[in-house]
């Protein structure tokens, strides 16, 4: 007879043995669990398709299957990166065969396709499983609006340390799943460290108490055995912050960086920079998204930003670290103190707009190159002023819009930096425009 490792729940890794058996005992998630709530109201005869969205260690796979067996459903569970679509089917086909209401759980649900979504459709609207999706992802950007259309989003909140320390106080005092047979000496203290250390992850928090009783047991010679200071720092010794490259937590650091820069202080971008870094982000893609701080927030305020910016960038890829971390800290502490314009990046997107909504018209005939004889007896570039034979430089009055476009502004330079001067110049130039139409007899268009 073959022996199963896992038959026996102390081998078991505590994470999973502490997994609370129903909503009462489930710790966090209040503004969802809470009575009259809206997963309490799935939980209580009103189970529907949703899907779960928060950081690792929430509790997403956890209540999903509380919720099940809650409502007295049979389980089904998929892994996103491990099925395909012919998964999907074999679970369809088991859960009609049940004749009984199923949860269709799938895991990192985020990581199905396109294809692998549509497949799910028609299953979820019939009502033939009820789908419970889990993902540290935004559902927005990673699931299909017609999947989405047909389950409810729920945010699950990173837990709090006091969270974290109920959960490591029950683990430490449970006979049956827990530590309570083995005597255990730890602080209140060395818990609300453990819990900071654990970056509201109860998974993660779970896992440090369990290797520091291992550690403990093989340092320690007799119980009750010492969870102090230096048990814990020992286990600590690895990075354990949370940091999902490309997940939600990812883009929250890098616009907290950018809003820092765009609300010119230069303390809290620098700090938001050092947790990117801190948790393994690659420098160079810092690098240039801090380029685009500088042509979507400073621009010709200050036009040195982008160029400090594109320098940082290529330190980073000649010298890589730390200097090239350096430069871009450098870069960053730079634009956040900068004069501040979005005048370009406002006229840019103005731009495009008039070009989608306008169509394809025709470049006027003056502005029209005219290489070939053919081209200069069709009259392209006839009447074209040189901008350089003209008065300082500017062909007063001269037009460069398509015929059936009015003029169009765009560009509105603010009065901070070099774009105050800009600002100025534009105005003397229009004041050029109107005395020459004045004085022709013409009308601006």
């Amino acid at each position: 007879m073959t022996h199963d490792l896992f038959s026996d729940q102390s081998m078991m890794p505590l994470a999973t043995r502490m997994r609370p058996h129903n909503l009462t005992s489930f710790v966090g998630q209040t503004h969802l669990l809470a009575e009259g709530k809206p997963v309490w109201a799935a939980a209580h005869g009103h189970l529907h398709s949703m899907l779960l969205w928060g950081p690792p260690g929430s509790g997403k796979t956890t209540l999903a299957k509380l919720l099940a067996k809650q409502s007295g459903a049979n389980w089904i569970t998929l892994s996103a990166v491990m099925s395909g679509v012919k998964d999907i089917r074999a679970a369809i086909e088991t859960a009609k065969a049940s004749n009984k209401p199923t949860v269709l759980f799938i895991d990192e649900v985020h990581r199905f396709n396109k294809t692998q979504q549509d497949a799910l459709l028609p299953f979820v609207e019939e009502g033939v499983v009820t789908l419970i999706g889990a993902t540290t992802e935004n559902p927005s950007f990673e699931i299909n609006n017609a999947l989405l259309s047909r389950v409810r989003v729920y945010v699950l909140k990173r837990l709090t340390e006091d969270d974290l320390v109920t959960i490591l106080q029950r683990a430490i005092s449970d006979k049956e799943n827990g530590l309570g047979t083995i005597q255990i000496n730890c602080s209140e203290t060395i818990l609300q460290k453990l819990a900071q250390a654990s970056d509201g992850d109860a998974r993660n928090a779970l896992n440090i108490l369990d290797v520091m009783l291992s550690l403990a047991q093989a340092e320690q010679q007799n119980e009750p055995y010492i969870f102090d200071e230096a048990l814990l720092k020992q286990v600590l010794s690895s990075n354990l912050r949370r940091y999902d490259k490309g997940g939600e937590i990812f883009y929250d650091m890098i616009s907290a960086l950018h809003k820092s820069v765009r609300g010119s202080n230069p303390d809290a971008a620098i700090y938001w920079m050092a947790r990117m870094l801190d948790g393994g982000c690659d420098p160079l893609y810092i690098a240039r998204r801090v380029v685009r701080m500088a042509t979507e927030d400073i621009g010709n305020a200050d036009p040195r930003a982008l160029t400090l910016a594109l320098n940082a960038w290529d330190v980073q890829e000649r010298l890589g670290s730390p200097e090239g971390e350096l430069a871009i800290a450098q870069a960053v502490i730079y634009m956040a103190c900068a004069a501040k314009s979005n005048a370009s990046y406002m006229a840019f997107n103005k731009a495009m707009d008039d070009v989608k909504q306008q169509g394809t018209l025709e470049v006027p005939i003056h502005l029209r190159n005219a290489p070939t004889k053919l081209m200069r007896e069709l009259g392209y570039g006839k009447a074209y002023r040189y901008a350089h034979d003209e008065p300082y430089a500017y062909a007063a009055g001269e037009h460069y819009f398509p015929e059936n476009l009015p003029e169009r502004q765009y560009y509105f330079p603010t009065d901070r930096g070099l774009e105050k001067q800009i600002q100025e110049k534009l105005t003397w130039l229009k004041q050029l425009d109107i005395d020459y139409e004045k004085n022709s007899g013409k009308k601006s268009k």
